[in-house]
């Protein structure tokens, strides 16, 4: 039996090649963004005690009450933004799923989806099992700053959706209220919808604010917004995300999730609802943590050569390769994972065929590790530096 010509294009993902290069050679793996160290252990509890309690049959469709109630009151607590836990919120396993039954759910064959890169890679894969043609638009280093003329001709008669990832993964870029507005503007248009990716939200470094293209005049009826607990609680296996907006763009994302997994795993749905209403000394202090965490690996990367972009948000720091830049990206990752003991991610794997030279310079750590992870790799890339 030979696979089916939709997936036959696609390969071996890059986290993982990189991933068992790092095992294989015991390098401090800084490649694959999942933290290395557990979230809240009152969270944990939480799930321990919705498993003790009974709650392991299937959940509602399209979430447990609890946490479509959390999600609701989330929103509007740190953006002021209203929406029904009935009708305007919608949980799956995780947002790579809400993703995928988006674009499944507000998609034809022959519909064109904007597309900014470096992209999440899961967008594309995405569009292409859904028969939707991508249209890219670059953000250009080192601001991460994108062409208006060349958003502009991005949308066609055909654009149906268009993706905003902010805080912005592998950039760390968050978008900003003017240029929020011109792709509402450019959306409206065209009659697209707006797909908001906001997984890194809690992720943000002052003075840098993370903004909700929801909350934008004019741009409500027509976003969609995702998010997920594994962000911002490091429970990235627990897979608990969720969409909410308007009723007709949740509704079309659930018709879709009913047939790719039906429900999601209803203990960690109790454990998430309570993370969501966590106390604001958590959160605050989340980023405190992290801040400090991307400014000693960006510190450790400049003194050993590299030359980091400081991330706005994310738990990413994009690089210029500098003085140790080899033929491209990957090679450029081979030689540091084996010869330095230190994984990263090549950030052209995020970037389409017809600009992926955009990167060859560039490398994606990730610096969601522990202090002591992070300490053994700025000691091993200090061999860089002499």
């Amino acid at each position: 039996m030979s696979e089916s010509a939709r997936v036959a294009g696609f390969g071996t993902t890059v986290f993982s090649e990189f991933s068992a290069l790092a095992r294989q050679v015991s390098a401090v793996n800084l490649g694959q963004g999942f933290p290395d160290f557990d979230g809240p252990l009152e969270i944990k509890q939480a799930a321990i005690d919705a498993i003790n309690g009974g709650v392991n049959q299937y959940a509602i469709t399209h979430g447990a009450a609890s946490l479509r109630q959390a999600v609701a009151q989330h929103a509007e607590r740190f953006y002021g933004q209203k929406v029904d836990p009935e009708t305007e919120v919608s949980v799956a396993s995780g947002a790579t799923e809400v993703i995928f039954d988006a674009i499944m759910g507000l998609t034809n064959p022959g519909d064109e989806i904007v597309i900014f890169e470096p992209f999440y890679d899961s967008y594309v894969a995405s569009a292409e099992m859904a028969g939707a043609r991508c249209r890219y638009v670059r953000l250009n280093a080192p601001d991460w700053s994108f062409d208006e003329g060349e958003l502009a001709a991005a949308f066609t008669e055909k654009t149906r959706l268009v993706i905003v990832n902010t805080p912005h993964n592998p950039t760390g870029k968050c978008f900003t209220r003017d240029e929020l507005q011109l792709i509402g503007k450019l959306a409206a248009a065209r009659g697209a919808v707006i797909l908001s990716d906001e997984v890194y939200e809690h992720l943000v470094y002052a003075p840098n604010r993370h903004l909700r293209p929801a909350t934008v005049p004019g741009l409500a009826e027509r976003t969609l917004t995702v998010s997920s607990g594994g962000k911002s609680f490091s429970f990235t296996g627990w897979k608990i995300g969720w969409a909410l907006g308007p009723r007709a763009l949740v509704r079309a994302t659930q018709k879709a999730h009913q047939f790719v997994t039906f429900a999601t795993a209803s203990p960690f749905q109790e454990a998430i609802a309570r993370a969501l209403q966590l106390p604001d000394t958590y959160f605050e202090g989340f980023e405190r943590d992290y801040r400090h965490k991307r400014d000693f690996l960006s510190a450790a990367l400049k003194a050993a050569g590299f030359e980091p972009f400081t991330p706005q948000g994310t738990y990413f720091v994009i690089a210029d390769a500098g003085r140790h830049a080899r033929a491209d990206d990957f090679e450029t990752c081979r030689w540091l994972t084996r010869e330095v003991g230190v994984a990263a991610i090549p950030p052209s794997a995020f970037y389409s065929a017809e600009h992926k030279a955009d990167a060859k310079r560039f490398i994606r750590f990730a610096f969601c590790k522990t202090d002591a992870t992070l300490a053994t790799a700025a000691k091993r890339l200090a061999s860089l530096g002499r």
